[in-house]
């Protein structure tokens, strides 16, 4: 059973040596019955209200999504989810097929067409000469995203050469620190060709449900020697093979996972260290995910994958997060898709609530399903207090050509 001792025991075997599983490869771990219930037993019920007076918008930005993922559109620039609407940003003339698209999106909810004054592919070049600067002047800023309607990009820094010096607060100081601040949006649009606006951020840190069996879950305490993570979901790719997919930085080839309690599960197969995902084999795996606390086998069916959008609100169950707040941390809105090589979203939880936690790394990120299950969106990767860093779902079937098992 998940619970407090095993985490404790399993962290505990963590920092003395090396792991060792106490079943053989393939071996199934016998445990008490799991609890699948609907997801609105674990989402609080306002943050649920949100989520599924969303999902029509989301099916519609969907809609959408696919027909630029098939055609690659030039003047493709952005879909967001707004007030009981969905908005497409797009530089120039709209083909025919994005057009037939948006008239089929139209029967589950308002589109609206926004004029871009950039677009993706031009932004993605903007970023690529910025991020380039960035490496060799590092002091200009640390992350670089791309604004969804296309405006131009945004610059995070952390504010360490805001030059205020020793008379921080001061009307001096405030000056010479938007001096600064000036300074650096104009050498960073010169060197992008787009305007660039700046934010003070933090730099997101890694977040680097305990004793899983086989078929494995979503959403449980997973370790290595030296480091414990959180599955993400149960998937499989065109070959029947079956994984266990998680974040990338929780290890590399070759190192043998477990359960939180020790039961082995596999090693890593494939990993895309850019994108911060990875899978590792296992012998049997599932479409759930838990979502309750460490002391309890609570969880929810996975009933599928989708993308994500800027605006839409999800949930997150790391396997850390759970053993502090009880459950899945809610209201988490995407706020827009980070523009390096990590190609990461960028999200925020809305009540200023920690997002994630050391441990939570590989979890799942999820809305709910019509039916009452969760639709995948992809796995924690870092977190700067209520910021969360996560990369897509999307991006992982595109990379390993996988989709929820069943």
């Amino acid at each position: 059973m998940r619970n407090r001792t095993a985490l404790l025991a399993a962290a505990a075997t963590l920092s003395a040596a090396a792991l060792v599983g106490t079943t053989a490869t393939g071996a199934t771990a016998q445990g008490p019955e799991r609890n699948v219930v609907p997801l609105s037993d674990v989402v609080p019920a306002a943050d649920l209200a949100r989520m599924t007076e969303q999902r029509p918008l989301v099916e519609a930005a969907d809609t959408l999504r696919w027909a630029q993922e098939r055609g690659g559109y030039a003047g493709f620039t952005g879909i967001g989810l707004e007030a009981g609407r969905v908005a497409l940003w797009w530089k120039g003339e709209v083909p025919a097929k994005v057009r037939k698209a948006i008239e089929e999106a139209r029967e589950t909810a308002p589109v609206r067409i926004v004029e871009a004054k950039y677009s993706l592919r031009e932004l993605k070049a903007a970023s690529a000469r910025l991020q380039a600067e960035l490496a060799e002047n590092p002091s200009l800023g640390h992350t670089v995203n791309i604004l969804t309607d296309g405006a131009g990009l945004v610059l995070a820094t952390d504010g360490a050469d805001s030059g205020s010096g020793s008379g921080s607060g001061s009307a001096s100081a405030a000056g010479s620190a938007g001096k600064r601040a000036a300074a650096v949006r104009a050498t960073a649009s010169e060197v992008a060709g787009v305007p660039v606006r700046t934010v003070v951020e933090p730099r997101s840190e890694e977040v680097s449900r305990n004793n899983g069996w086989s078929p494995w879950w979503g959403g449980a305490r997973i370790q290595r020697p030296g480091a414990g993570c959180t599955s993400g979901f149960g998937v499989t790719d065109n070959t029947g093979a079956q994984y266990l997919l998680t974040a990338g930085h929780c290890g590399t080839f070759g190192d043998p996972f477990s359960s939180g309690a020790g039961t082995y599960i596999g090693t890593p197969s494939k990993i895309n260290k850019t994108h911060d995902i990875m899978l590792i084999q296992a012998d049997d795996v599932t479409n759930f995910i838990y979502t309750g606390t460490p002391d309890d086998n609570v969880g929810v069916r996975v009933d599928g994958w989708g993308w994500v959008h800027p605006g839409e609100f999800l949930c997150q169950s790391g396997s850390t997060s759970a053993g502090v707040v009880g459950g899945a941390i809610c209201n988490i809105k995407v706020l827009f898709f980070y523009n390096d090589s990590e190609d990461l979203v960028e999200a925020e939880q809305m009540n200023g609530r920690t997002a994630a936690r050391p441990g939570d790394s590989g979890g799942p990120i999820y809305s709910g399903s019509a039916s009452g299950g969760a639709i995948a969106k992809g796995t924690t990767t870092r977190v700067a207090g209520a910021r969360l860093g996560f990369q897509d779902f999307g991006t992982a079937w595109r990379d390993f050509g996988i989709r929820i098992a069943s």
